[in-house]
């Protein structure tokens, strides 16, 4: 249950820190949307789709990972 009660703090911090601070979240994310808008001229639309798909999902391991 402790687990739990820690994973839903976190969350909210992480939440909060969204709200605060736009700009940073910006900055932070601003690798990956240059990533994806390189890919979308470059090669398509499908495969800056595809892109986006992967670096979600590797996010989404990354973070699971971290727990």
């Amino acid at each position: 249950m402790a687990g739990d009660e820690i994973d839903r703090v976190r969350a909210k911090s992480a939440l909060a820190v969204v709200k605060e601070h736009p700009g940073m979240v910006l900055f932070l994310a601003s690798p990956a949307i240059i990533a994806v808008a390189a890919v979308w001229w470059l090669a398509g639309a499908a495969w800056a789709g595809l892109l986006l798909v992967a670096l979600v999902l590797g996010g989404g391991v990354v973070a699971l990972k971290k727990r």
